[in-house]
């Protein structure tokens, strides 16, 4: 026994039925009622959107003779009826062009495009599905007549591949209206399939139906016909279990259990939650779509709140505890992770899917606890010098943990004490204390060579730091390239500067006179007098070649650099080995 298809038996039969294309509907409807109808249209989308369906409409419209004076189709006349079902009809012919691609079909086309319409009060109307199959020399035959068509002849083409006409037939956009079709969001996919449901006299829950436009992927035909298939298999109201069954779906509930398993770093449950699945039959890439999908609302509900992922109203509960047990850090991370697993289609051209799900979940359940930069220098600080070891936040695992690199709010930097200032014990008490008369303070003298904080990589560097930014004794237009050098030590009161090759500021702080200002500023700063030489890096050999840069190495550069400016981080990352992750 034979039934039509629910996909086809609530196909719309008007502009206002069709679900998510208003800016398309709404813009046909108004070209029929104001009798502004362009010649050509391109309609591009994703399957199952209603591409076809809303041409088979404005035929429908066209054509329609008790058509209302909004411009929408009766949708019961003896014309619509052919035309809605896709039945033989004079005016309205159908072409598939996957099988009619040759430029033979294009010219048989051209010349019955130039019979006129049955009765003279109607539109010949030509639909060409899946248009990006035309071959150049079909598009090339059609041209013409789409410039100059004959009067009451509309070409309508759809495709879901419009980049293939642009590189086919670039001429073929500029004599067409073009309308993109949107993918269905879920909401208006689980809407209509409640209609469709109360149509036929049959409900379902929302868990049930949720599932099933996910899977969809924003298709409503697809959306129909999963349905039906669900429909075929259950007897009465279908479940979320029976939408799973038949569709294969990985449960939300399997989803769960596995983050509990990675928060929890229980590394061998890993093996057996994979070996789970297959005893169970499910399909491991429909698994490894689903935990995209799950990582996702995990880290919109870490962000955003429960509310703002699309899951099962009788789990929201559970995902946000699931989202809570996670840094929004380490949640990105899974993402990227899932995300590169199947790069170049790596994972479904894999024989081995499973050891690459199975290494894929442990790097998650070894997945190393991500900390700001803040909370090191908070645990670094409040250690305090007494030796103890504090253990960096969030370490769960005892791995090592990533720093995330965030903006510091640096702390002002403290008053220094003076020089020779000393720190005097108490008076005893009832002790009179002498009164002296005030004396002339004696001039400071000069600071020693070879002294102060000069000794020290950290000082120096600091100090070098500071007085580029402040700009005291920088010659105009060095201060960038000062700021790139490298200071290290040379010998005692002397500072070697080591800038790139070539640079322009290597000859204009060539004269002693050139570098005092800048060495009595860094001198001020380290309370020593110091002397500055400057001189190129050294570079590569000419037979050597150039290293190359890759993000580890960039990762592990901007990490020292990080190092160098806050010496608690530097402390950090030697006592528990830190990486900087992004």
């Amino acid at each position: 026994m034979s039934r039509t298809a629910l996909a086809r038996l609530y196909r719309p039969r008007s502009f206002s039925e069709v679900a998510a294309q208003e800016h398309v509907s709404n813009t046909l409807r108004a070209a029929v009622q104001r009798e502004r109808v362009a010649h050509a249209y391109l309609f591009c989308g994703p399957r199952g959107v209603g591409k076809t369906t809303l041409a088979r409409v404005l035929a429908m419209a066209l054509n329609c003779p008790r058509r209302t004076a909004e411009g929408e189709p009766c949708g019961e006349c003896d014309s619509c009826q052919r035309i809605w079902a896709g039945k033989t009809s004079l005016d309205v012919i159908e072409i598939d062009a996957a099988s009619n691609r040759g430029v033979d079909d294009a010219r048989e086309l051209r010349e019955r495009a130039m019979y006129a319409p049955s009765e003279g009060d109607r539109y010949k109307v030509y639909i060409i599905d899946e248009a990006h199959m035309l071959t150049r020399e079909a598009w090339n035959a059609l041209l013409k007549i789409l410039e100059e068509p004959p009067p009451r002849v509309i070409f309508v083409f759809a495709t879901t591949e419009p980049q293939k006409i642009q590189q086919a037939a670039p001429p073929i956009l500029s004599r067409c209206q073009r309308f993109d079709f949107h993918r269905i969001g879920n909401a208006e996919l689980v809407r209509r399939m409640r209609e469709v449901l109360a149509a036929e006299g049959l409900a379902a829950p929302e868990e049930a139906l949720l599932p099933i436009a996910q899977k969809a992927d924003g298709g409503m035909r697809d959306a129909l016909s999963l349905l039906d298939q669900v429909l075929s298999f259950t007897e009465g109201v279908p479940t979320a279990a029976d939408v799973g069954r038949v569709l294969g779906l990985v449960g939300d509930e399997l989803y769960l259990e596995l983050a509990e398993i990675v928060a929890e770093r229980r590394h061998p449950d890993v093996f057996r939650f994979v070996a789970r699945l297959m005893e169970e039959g499910y399909d491991l890439a429909e698994f490894y779509r689903g935990l995209a999908d799950f990582l996702r609302a995990l880290l919109l509900i870490r962000l955003s709140g429960p509310e703002a992922a699309e899951v099962r109203s009788d789990l929201r509960d559970a995902y946000a505890a699931a989202a809570q047990r996670f840094a929004p850090g380490d949640l990105l991370r899974m993402l990227a992770q899932v995300a590169e697993l199947d790069t170049d289609g790596r994972f479904r051209k894999s024989g081995q899917q499973r050891i690459l799900i199975e290494l894929l979940l442990l790097r998650f359940a070894f997945l190393e606890s991500t900390v700001s930069l803040e909370e090191v220098l908070a645990m670094v600080a409040g250690a305090g010098g007494g030796g103890v070891r504090a253990e960096p936040p969030g370490n769960v695992s005892g791995g090592r943990p990533a720093v995330h690199e965030a903006p510091l709010a640096r702390p002002a930097p403290s008053p220094q004490p003076a020089p020779h200032a000393r720190s005097a014990a108490p008076p005893a008490a009832h002790m009179p204390v002498p009164v002296e008369p005030p004396r002339a303070a004696p001039p400071a003298p000069a600071p020693p060579a070879g002294s102060g904080g000069a000794d020290d990589p950290a000082q120096l560097r600091q100090a070098w730091r500071a007085v580029i930014e402040e700009g005291t004794g920088v010659p105009a237009g060095t201060g960038l390239f000062l700021r790139a050098a490298a200071v290290v030590v040379e010998e005692p009161g002397v500072v070697r500067v080591e800038l790139p090759p070539g640079s322009p500021a290597l000859e204009r702080l060539a004269t002693p006179t050139a570098r005092r200002p800048l060495e009595d500023a860094l001198g001020r700063r380290l309370g020593a007098r110091i002397s500055l030489a400057f001189g190129a890096a050294s570079a590569p050999g000419d037979g050597a070649a150039a290293p190359l840069i890759t993000a580890e190495s960039a990762r592990r550069d901007r990490l020292r650099r990080l190092s160098e400016e806050e010496p608690l981080l530097a402390r950090a990352v030697q006592e528990w080995d830190l990486e900087l992750v992004e």
